[in-house]
Formats: C-alpha cells, sequence, structure tokens
C-alpha cells in the first residue's frame, strides 16, 4: 500500500503510466529519522549484444507451470542475499542503516502485455536502455536490476549481459508487472493466491542466467497489503520498497531526476529508476549527473545486498 503523503506526487506518474500502458513505481517513503523499515506495518562498455526476441532463452515459457519452483532450499536461505525465513510473512526494507556512504541504485525491468504489444506494433523500439548498461560498465558503478519473468524472455541477450557483471545484482520484479492487491492505480491486477506462482516463476526464468542472484522482490506500484506479504512466506523473499522516488517513468526533461535522487538521497537510500527505454527516456540522460551529484555528497553506489548490510 502506498503511503497517504505520496499520492498528489505519485498521481502524476500513474496517469503518464496509464498514457503509455505499462505502469510505473514509485516510493513508500519513510520520515527522514526512521530506521529500517523491516517487517510491514501494513495491515491491508563491452559490445553491445542483440536485445531482438529471437535469441534462445534458458528453459521456463511463457505459459509453463512451475508448481514448486523458486522455494528456496535452507542452505539457499543462509547464502543468497535477501533471503528471509520461510514460513513467516515477507519483511518489507524501505532502506539500510543510516551510517557510512552507501547508497543502492536500483532499476526495475517492467513488462506488461500491453508493453510486449507496442513492441510486436512498432510502437516503440525498446524497452531496454542500453545506454544505462554503457555508462554503469564504463564507470564500474554497482547496480541491483528488478525484473519481471517477461522482460528477461523478451531481451535474453540483455540479461545475459546484466548477469555476466559482478558489480551487478539480480532480483524479481514479478513476471508480468501484474498487481496483486486492489486499488494499484490502474495496473493490469491478479489474485493474491496467484502471488506466490507468479514469483517463484519468475525466480525460475531468471535461475539459469547466473551472476548474483538474490532473493529481494519489488512488487509492482510497490503496492502491498498483509495479504500479498503473507503470500510471499514459503518463498523466503525481503520485499524492497525504496525512499527515494526518481521520477523517471515518462518524465520529458533529465534535471529533474538528478534534483529528485542528490538532493533526498543518504547514507542508506534507496533509489528507484527504471532500465526501460521508452517509458523512462531521461534516465540514461540524468545518470551521469546523479552519479557526479552523489559523489558531490560523499555518497558511493553499492549492490542492494550491501547498503542493507547483508555482504
Amino acid at each position: 500500500m502506498i503511503r497517504a503523503g505520496l499520492r498528489p506526487f505519485l498521481g502524476v506518474l500513474i496517469v503518464a503510466a496509464v498514457i503509455g500502458s505499462a505502469g510505473c513505481e514509485a516510493s513508500r517513503v519513510p520520515p527522514s529519522d526512521q530506521p529500517v523499515f523491516v517487517g510491514s506495518s501494513d495491515s491491508s562498455s563491452p559490445s553491445t549484444p542483440s536485445v531482438g526476441a529471437s535469441s534462445a532463452a534458458p528453459s521456463v515459457g511463457v505459459d509453463q507451470a512451475v508448481p514448486s519452483a523458486g522455494v528456496p532450499s535452507s542452505s539457499a536461505v543462509a547464502s543468497v542475499p535477501g533471503a528471509a525465513p520461510t514460513g513467516t510473512r515477507a519483511p518489507v526494507v524501505d532502506h539500510g542503516p543510516r551510517t557510512g556512504d552507501k547508497v543502492a541504485l536500483t532499476f526495475d525491468a517492467d513488462m506488461t502485455d500491453a508493453m510486449l504489444g507496442n513492441l510486436r506494433a512498432g510502437r516503440v523500439t525498446s524497452y531496454a536502455n542500453l545506454r544505462i548498461l554503457d555508462l554503469l560498465e564504463r564507470e564500474r558503478v554497482p547496480a541491483t536490476f528488478f525484473l519481471t519473468g517477461k522482460w528477461v524472455q523478451r531481451y535474453p541477450d540483455v540479461t545475459r549481459r546484466i548477469a555476466g557483471n559482478p558489480r551487478f545484482e539480480l532480483a524479481n520484479h514479478t513476471y508480468g508487472h501484474a498487481a496483486f492487491t486492489d486499488d494499484c492505480y490502474d495496473l493490469p491486477s491478479k489474485p493474491v493466491g496467484e502471488l506466490r506462482g507468479d514469483v517463484a516463476k519468475t525466480f525460475e526464468v531468471i535461475k539459469p542466467y547466473g551472476g548474483r542472484q538474490t532473493r529481494y522482490f519489488r512488487f509492482p506500484g510497490l503496492c502491498h497489503d498483509a495479504a500479498a506479504l503473507e503470500a510471499l512466506a514459503p518463498l523466503g523473499v525481503t520485499v524492497v520498497d525504496g525512499d527515494v522516488v526518481s521520477g523517471d517513468p515518462f518524465a520529458t526533461a533529465w534535471k529533474p531526476l538528478v534534483r529528485a535522487v542528490v538532493d533526498h538521497a543518504r547514507p542508506g537510500s534507496v533509489v528507484i529508476m527504471h532500465v526501460t527505454e521508452a517509458n523512462a527516456a531521461m534516465t540514461d540522460e540524468a545518470l551521469p549527473h546523479i552519479l557526479a551529484g552523489l559523489r558531490e555528497r560523499g555518497l558511493t553506489p553499492a549492490p542492494l545486498s550491501e547498503v542493507l548490510g547483508e555482504a
């Protein structure tokens, strides 16, 4: 559930999201003096590979059932960043400890059926912003990517590129960017009873790519309630919201994104951005200035697991 104080700001983003048929992330921003929010209180560059859909992807098809996939073993719980004890409500994190100098840059890779339709019809060229990857690789900047299963299947070569970078972490953002609560703006919705299978399937889609895989999970729209968190209990995941909203979905200028991130980032912050080029066209232009601004403030990007104190 999104905190009421953000609704005026989020309304602008969601209206744009409806126009773009994709949806967008926003942040449950905690008060500035709030500690790490674990356990929700909600009661309700290298050469660029091809980005086409023709490359063979690791198995798990669009309609393939995954009855028990994604459920971690006891050894996975002990070793994978973000792994939480199974059988209890999934914990929720907004940010890491407010000490040190580390911040996490996270990039969501959304993909809905409407977005796939845009690609097929030629209305959109790409939802994979390779300029972001070029910059992060060139500057050796760590980042964490929250991937939808459908985005991975559409861009297997880009996923391999992400997984092949030891500074990048891979996390889960559902299979098709659907909402699992009522009143999650105008995102496509699914019954909460389907949440476990959806998230488990996405872990299975991502798993063959290797790299620095995690048990971190982000809800589309950051919409979740008690029922949704309970549904994730068997999967042993940590839900990651964030405390710094870039505002990059459907932005028409890059300077506001820089100010939104640099002015609000603090030690332990989790910054929400997007790698979906057509729906976040200004992110790659803003990113060099964001990195420079963070450096000026003495803040250093790090993998999410390090920012949350798990590495």
